[in-house]
């Protein structure tokens, strides 16, 4: 398992690819959700990527305070589906946690979670904050981990 973490004008062409693909199949078919997937936070973001050989495991997007929010976040959190049940979300978010430390030093995290995650979050640090709404068609929760 290698982490890579790049701003977007350093990527590959090749793993800009591999990204796109990977968060199209979740998000846009898995989930069956139409939304516009690649917008401007990408070329803002850092990208943080897990990759087992030659395939990506797992992504996210590391984004700097005042794009999303007022605070650092983190955000198309994503495991490819031959590479669940193996705690990989969780060492991909404690991997951005800790680089977000190193980045944005003692600044608290926001996330947008989907609620049905709200328990993977809170295991990690997150409180929930304010009523459940919809994100694209999809129940989400804002949430927060204090530094």
């Amino acid at each position: 398992m290698e982490f890579i973490l790049k701003d977007f004008k350093d990527l590959s062409n090749i793993q800009l690819f591999e990204i796109y693909n990977l968060r199209s199949e979740v998000f846009i078919v898995e989930q069956n959700c139409a939304y516009q997937d690649v917008d401007n936070t990408d070329k803002v973001a850092k990208h943080l990527l897990i990759m087992e050989a030659e395939t990506l495991a797992a992504y996210a997007r590391i984004i700097p305070p005042g794009v999303s929010y007022k605070e650092a976040s983190i955000g198309r959190v994503v495991v490819k589906k031959t590479f669940r049940g193996k705690d990989l979300g969780k060492i991909l978010m404690k991997e951005c946690i800790r680089e977000m430390t190193v980045l944005y030093p003692k600044q608290e995290i926001v996330i947008s979670a989907q609620s049905y995650l709200l328990k993977f979050y809170t295991e990690l640090g997150f409180k929930a904050e304010g009523e459940e709404y919809l994100e694209d068609n999809i129940p989400h929760t804002k949430m927060r981990l204090k530094s």
